[in-house]
């Protein structure tokens, strides 16, 4: 069987990968499906199936993840997960080689050298996709965090007060930063949202030269493709997948985020901000301002606020098609508070 390359993206949500994903998605030689976030999903279920080296337990296991990955908004193309097949290619009993091998097949089935899995959390779980072999190259995608706090504002999905999103936003930094410390440099690629959309051909060219792939400026015709359509019609916050790139997409924040809302940002993540190249809005500001117990308390209130109201304004059509997969991880869990 020939070697599939697995390749990892890290980084922070809303920052431009799905329209990474579906530049990449172009090659021949990659396949980039929309990701069903296995490893995020999962791993805090794992105690509903008990011990994995008892075979009835990591089938189960396999059969849930494919069953997930079946009911994704965005549907994976070319491919009927043959369960029997993933349990053959897992080299041992755990989550990650399931993960692996789901990607594998579906690499196979669209007769692809190589996968892509957009689930930007997994530099969480960078430690044991190593551990298990599966030396991935990552793409480390980053964005000025002051602007995916915008996107994530009005997203269906994530934290929605700026205290919340600059935490979340400053730990994928760090968490990426310091994983291209660890592993070769030859299969770490940092890239920024900003060069991306003002520079793609430039860009990209750069990247294809990391895969080993020839260039091809076909790929930015990847807003026409069945996959960016299919992308773009499973929810509002993905509408704009299908249309060129926009050249002008960035500091978007200075309109519309409050000065005090990109002072709290800039207060807790400016370190990374700076270390990343971005410049700070309010620098003496941020630095001197002080988040009390009772900041926190009220932030959180807010948040929890905020998000029970993006949930109430949330596209109907979009929540629709996540509602098997909110299904199936609702009948896990009921599962581990039922042992």
């Amino acid at each position: 069987m020939n070697s599939i390359q697995p390749i990892q993206m890290i980084g922070t949500q809303r920052s431009g990968s799905n329209l990474l994903r579906l530049l990449l998605n172009q090659y021949t030689e990659i396949v980039a499906p929309h990701p069903p976030h296995i490893l995020q999903r999962f791993y805090p279920l794992l105690p509903a199936y008990g011990d994995l080296l008892v075979a009835e337990n990591m089938a189960k296991l396999t059969n849930d993840v494919s069953l997930l990955v079946e009911c994704n908004p965005v549907p994976w193309k070319n491919i009927v997960l043959n369960r029997d097949e993933i349990a053959r290619n897992c080299k041992s009993n755990n989550l990650i080689q399931i993960f692996r091998a789901v990607y594998d097949q579906m690499a196979r089935c669209n007769n692809a050298s190589m996968w892509i899995c957009k689930s930007m959390a997994n530099v969480a779980f960078a430690g044991q996709m190593e551990e298990q072999g599966l030396s991935p190259l990552y793409i480390y995608l980053y964005r000025d965090g002051r602007d995916v706090a915008c996107s994530f504002k009005k997203a269906i999905v994530g934290e929605k007060h700026v205290y919340h999103i600059a935490q979340q936003w400053r730990k994928d930094q760090l968490d990426s930063l310091q994983l291209s410390e660890k592993i070769e440099s030859k299969r770490f690629f940092q890239i920024s949202y900003e060069s991306l959309v003002s520079n793609p051909e430039q860009e990209m060219a750069r990247l294809s030269n990391f895969l080993q792939l020839s260039y091809d400026p076909a790929i930015f015709d990847y807003y026409k493709s069945d996959e960016s359509k299919n992308t773009s019609s499973a929810g509002k916050m993905w509408e704009n997948v299908a249309k060129p790139i926009f050249g002008n997409n960035s500091k978007k924040y200075l309109k519309e985020l409050t000065k005090e809302e990109i002072i709290i940002f800039e207060s807790v993540a400016g370190d990374t901000l700076e270390r990343l190249g971005y410049e700070l809005e309010y620098p003496d500001l941020s630095k001197d301002f002080v988040i009390s117990k009772e900041d926190i308390q009220r932030y959180n209130e807010e948040n929890k606020i905020l998000k029970e109201q993006s949930g109430m304004f949330a596209d109907p059509e979009g929540v629709k098609l996540r509602e098997p997969q909110d299904k199936l991880i609702a009948a896990i869990k009921s599962r581990i508070i039922s042992v």
